[in-house]
């Protein structure tokens, strides 16, 4: 689930993935890429039928051992990031009911220490859909069962990409918001993309573009 595979909007070429729509090449408007509509049987057009947000919503729970942490008794960073990317790929696999991969993360903040016997919540869901990437938000809680508190830990957007068993794009269904949140998220998500599209071209990648 963590292997790098270029999100949708960043690839130069889609490597002989399959498409649910035609699409014209960059480079010769002329020759139009694979499209796989016409090859699909019911089952593969149910996958597109529009979800909604509720249907991908995940929690994991996982306890901190020693074994998680530094020398101070602290969640380890790399380790809660690794908790993120099972969370996040948990909402993207039920949306897609494909295989996905990590294409990216967006910047991480710890706010609060996270220690040895604590509990950390994450709760995960698909936020909008392009066209075979997903972004994905994950929340974090830590709790503390002694205190009986609950403090927020931190909060990730990931970019999942959804592959079939060959490692080929697929086309992932639309995500339906439902809720004032859910909207929120869904609108956010727009101009987050832009931002990263944005970032993407400033460190020269080729091929940054809508699918």
């Amino acid at each position: 689930m963590s292997t790098r595979t270029a999100p949708d909007d960043e690839e130069e070429q889609l490597n002989g993935a399959a498409e649910a729509v035609p699409l014209q090449n960059d480079r010769d408007p002329g020759i139009l890429k694979c499209s796989c509509s016409q090859f699909m049987n019911d089952g593969d057009k149910a996958k597109l039928t529009p979800r909604p947000v509720r249907e991908s919503i995940s929690e994991m729970t996982e306890i901190v051992l020693p074994n998680d942490a530094n020398p101070l008794n602290a969640l380890l960073g790399g380790r809660l990031m690794h908790w993120i990317d099972l969370a996040g790929a948990m909402a993207a696999h039920r949306h897609s009911r494909q295989y996905v991969v990590t294409a990216s993360i967006d910047h991480l903040d710890f706010l609060v220490p996270v220690r040895v016997g604590d509990f950390v919540v994450l709760r995960s869901s698909v936020n909008r859909v392009y066209h075979t990437s997903m972004e994905v938000g994950v929340k974090v809680w830590v709790e503390n069962y002694h205190t009986e508190q609950s403090r927020h830990v931190s909060s990730a957007y990931l970019t999942f990409v959804a592959i079939d068993a060959a490692g080929n794009r697929m086309a992932v269904a639309p995500v339906v918001p439902e809720t004032a949140d859910q909207k929120r998220r869904y609108e956010d998500a727009a101009r987050r993309r832009e931002i990263r599209r944005a970032e993407s071209v400033r460190r020269g990648k080729s091929g940054a573009r809508h699918i």
